[in-house]
């Protein structure tokens, strides 16, 4: 597996895959030291959208940008949740059926709070990272904004 950049800064991981995603090997880096839960979230390419088949997602992203918006969400999300760790990682590039596309792991010392910050994650990284979809399906082309 071939990453384009890997950051760590204190509690927090974030990575871009480029060629493949790992959840797993990303959730062993998470640091759990003080930690009661681990909540994860991973998201994938669907077979079906609609009637049409998927035959991939094309993952664009401003990566000058990228690492740094996904590292102040997780800033965001340990300062609001009390969270003690995130670890992330995104897609770029060509994504087939049933392959990973973002990963989110999240370490608490608590469950709820761990959720809470996980759910959070997710639906601000499809709000505010740079990143662009095109779906390619059985039926056409077609680009969305963000994870869509």
């Amino acid at each position: 597996m071939r990453y384009s950049r890997a950051t760590m800064s204190g509690h927090i991981l974030i990575e871009e895959a480029v060629s493949a995603l790992d959840d797993a090997a990303l959730k062993t880096k998470l640091p759990t030291e003080g930690c009661g839960a681990v909540v994860s979230f991973l998201g994938i390419t669907r077979e079906m959208e609609g009637t049409a088949e998927v035959l991939r997602l094309e993952f664009d992203a401003w990566q000058e940008q990228l690492a740094s918006v996904l590292h102040s969400l997780a800033e965001q999300a340990i300062s609001q949740f009390g969270v003690h760790a995130v670890a992330m990682a995104h897609r770029v590039g060509s994504v087939g059926p049933q392959e990973p596309i973002v990963a989110i792991h999240v370490g608490s010392p608590h469950r709820k709070e761990a959720f809470q910050a996980c759910e959070w994650l997710i639906d601000e990284l499809k709000k505010q990272a740079p990143l662009w979809k095109k779906e390619v399906t059985s039926e056409g082309e077609s680009w969305k904004a963000g994870l869509g």
